[in-house]
């Protein structure tokens, strides 16, 4: 309440709430409060179509045939793509086994494969297969039955379409990171489901053999087309090699096998020749020099190494020594010419003679040696520039003998290459390396896979949780009655004044009369806050009105009204409804004069008013309905009197007419210090409500705030409780009552 006043009490108009009314929806209510206020006020929508999908998932449950699935697992190993060790026969998988698996499993759904699987299983010409799927066409010639037979005319479409109930009905299942693939059947008979899913994996196993089969028997033809291909080009590039061979007189010695067990390639005559010849002429280069070295270093007195080395040469040095150490000896007796001393010396002499002989012979053999040594060097130099010659063009002309060759080597390593491929698909074409094995075969299933009661249960809650929130978020948005009081600020943007609830039985009147009665609670506690809407308290003068008629305006006016003399004020009630007037009837007097008398220029009030003295107020009836009310209400006729009764009245409270259709409720709520807007429950439309609080903020209006009228607690979103306050301790005092009487 405190929340409500001081909204009252800031004087703030209501255009601006009606402009952003999302503003308040952020402010004052979540999304989680918001979607359980829905949940709650629709519950019991909610509650019946859960119930309902949970009893026709109940029903389908029980009427549907039971189906049981047969599971059997096979293994599939990686294998590389190759038929022998050698790279080409095949196109190498990726880098990725992704590829290669994703391969097997499009292969374990083929066409191809079901088809294979329904003629071994011979379903093709089993009608009971067929009635067991609910496959029958009496129009197709092909499922007419002869003599309890199908026409085998018909044995390609029945073929076609048995494989195709059987893939509709299975179901490969990989185990992620593993090579291990489930393989699962489901149909109304276990046995059959047990034998199709076994069946399905020993024929994967053979057609994955067929394949590698046929492979290598392509492989074996492909590469005999080779062979006999590249034989060819192979004999046609020797037979051109030898015929420029001997065209240009080109002959190479065949290759050998050296130390290291390696083979040199062919190499020409010339070649060696020059090879020999050059290294000839480095041998008699090295001799020359040797020769050349000897004849330099000769010199006289046999100081050559020649004349050194000499046998010869150095006995008869020995000897001569011999004879000069005999002829010193002597001279150290005797005189030179001492006879003996004579012969020594002579002797000396012819030594001397003998070896400088024998040094000149010496000489001239290593001179001779020198010459021999330059003249074998000139002559090989000589051959070896002829070889030259001959090599350099033995090079021109092999260029193109080197191509030829090139050409035959090629060949020959590629007709080399495809012979053995030949030879390995050969030995290796009969023997089948499987890479599929049948890990755990299928076995009858006990149970059967499906309906699952409390799957499906659960699968009808859950639809119906889900179909019933969207019904009721539909309703929700369809539904634009104010049904709770904090819709009246959540969707209309406007201060709550008060709850009225409403009344079973009597008229207004009479439940205002009774001071315990619960719309006389109801509107004491609207004048309550009134009190705070302005600084000086409830405003003096007032206008009450609706969008439409019979929202409980009226009531409203003339409850405030009772409820303001009953506080000792003195209040005057007009009934500014001119087109259609009830105020008099409250009174018991008629309409003769009122509200339209002084709009119309009449001045005396005194004439114009009349008591209510049970209620303890002074009203002002419509007076004679005029021709256009809103003619008399654009003047400043209405401002004037309202002037002029609050000089004797402290409150004056006008039943105006509704905002809809109608200019009279703009132009009077203009004139007044505010305007009470009455907004019947479950009775009015949120968006036509806007609409006519969009007219009064247009016309500069200060809406003070709302009172829901006839509003039935029953009826509320999710139980507020607001009727509790209206009887509080009625039955006890009642209780206290009788127990003094």
């Amino acid at each position: 309440m405190n929340l409500v006043a001081s909204n009252l009490r800031d004087g703030s108009q209501v255009g601006p709430l009606i402009a952003d009314p999302s503003a308040g929806d952020a402010n004052h209510t979540s999304f989680l409060r918001q979607y359980l206020r829905i949940a709650m006020r629709w519950r019991y929508v909610i509650l019946g179509v859960i119930g309902a999908c949970v009893l026709l998932g109940l029903v389908i449950t029980l009427l549907t045939t039971p189906k049981y699935t047969a599971e059997a697992t096979v293994e599939i190993a990686r294998e590389s793509n190759k038929v022998t060790e050698f790279q080409g026969v095949e196109s190498e998988a990726g880098l990725a086994d992704q590829e290669f698996y994703e391969t097997q499993y499009g292969l374990l759904r083929s066409r191809s494969l079901s088809e294979r699987v329904a003629v071994q299983l011979r379903l093709v010409d089993d009608p009971k297969f067929f009635a067991l799927f609910d496959v029958s066409d009496d129009a197709d010639p092909a499922f007419q039955l002869t003599n309890g037979r199908y026409p085998a005319s018909g044995l390609a479409t029945r073929r076609r379409v048995a494989g195709e109930v059987l893939l509709e009905n299975l179901a490969i299942a990989p185990t992620q990171l593993s090579r291990l693939v489930d393989i699962r059947f489901t149909s109304p008979d276990a046995t059959f489901s047990a034998r199709v899913a076994n069946a399905w994996g020993d024929n994967f196993i053979q057609t994955n053999l067929e394949r590698k089969v046929q492979a290598t028997s392509y492989g074996r033809n492909l590469l005999e087309r080779q062979l006999a291909q590249l034989k060819e080009r192979l004999d046609e590039s020797q037979r051109q090699l030898v015929g420029y061979a001997s065209a240009q007189r080109i002959i190479n010695l065949p290759a050998q096998s050296n130390n290291d067990g390696k083979t040199t390639s062919e190499r020409s005559i010339v070649a060696d020749d020059l090879a020999a010849l050059n290294t000839a002429l480095s041998q008699a280069t090295a001799d020359r020099i040797q020769a050349e070295a000897r004849y330099q270093q000769g010199g006289r007195a046999g100081a050559s190494t020649e004349a050194l080395r000499n046998v010869a040469i150095n006995g008869l040095r020995q000897k001569r020594a011999e004879l000069a150490a005999e002829y010193q000896r002597l001279m150290t007796q005797f005189e030179p010419e001492y006879p003996a001393a004579k012969a020594i010396q002579s002797q000396v002499d012819q030594l001397d003679s003998s070896i400088a002989r024998e040094e000149g012979r010496v000489s001239r053999s290593v001179q001779a040696d020198y010459g021999e040594a330059r003249e074998r060097e000139r002559a090989l130099q000589a051959k070896v520039e002829e070889l030259k010659s001959s090599y350099l063009d033995l090079r021109r002309r092999s260029i193109q003998y080197n191509i030829y060759q090139q050409e035959v080597d090629t060949n020959r390593a590629l007709y080399d290459g495809v012979l053995q491929r030949f030879k390995e698909i050969g030995v290796a074409g009969g023997v089948g390396v499987n890479n599929i094995s049948i890990v755990d075969p299928a076995d009858v299933p006990e149970d059967p896979s499906s309906p699952r009661l409390l799957v499906n249960l659960l699968i009808s809650l859950l639809a119906g949780l889900g179909l019933g929130t969207l019904l009721a978020l539909a309703l929700e948005q369809i539904d634009e009655a104010i049904a709770d009081p904090a819709e009246v600020e959540r969707r209309l943007g406007m201060p709550l004044l008060g709850v009225v609830p409403k009344v079973d039985g009597g008229s207004p009147k009479d439940a205002l009369l009774d001071r315990k009665s619960d719309l006389f609670d109801a509107y004491l506690a609207v004048q309550t806050n009134l009190a705070f809407t302005t600084e000086h308290g409830v405003p003096r003068s007032l206008a009450i009105t609706s969008t439409k008629p019979s929202e409980g305006k009226s009531t409203t006016a003339l409850a405030l009204a009772t409820t303001l003399a009953r506080s000792q004020r003195r209040v005057i009630l007009v009934d500014g409804d001119m087109r259609s007037p009830s105020v008099h009837q409250l009174g018991g007097v008629d309409h003769n004069r009122g509200l339209s008398n002084f709009l119309a220029g009449d001045d005396d009030i005194g004439s114009l008013i009349f008591s209510m003295n049970d209620l303890s107020l002074t009203a002002m009836s419509a007076g004679p309905i005029p021709p256009n009310a809103a003619e008399l209400l654009t003047g400043n006729r209405l401002a004037i009197l309202i002037d002029r009764l609050l000089e004797n009245y402290d409150h004056v409270v006008i039943d105006s007419p509704p905002v809809m259709g109608l200019a009279d409720a703009p132009l009077i709520a203009n004139r007044v210090e505010g305007v009470i807007f009455a907004v019947e429950s479950h009775g009015t439309r949120s968006t036509m409500v806007k609409t006519a609080l969009a007219r009064l903020a247009s016309a500069n209006v200060r809406v003070i705030g709302g009172v829901l009228t006839k509003f039935e607690a029953s009826k509320a979103h999710h139980g507020y409780g607001y009727d509790y306050g209206y009887g509080y301790g009625k039955d006890t005092r009642a209780d206290e009552k009788a127990a003094h009487n």
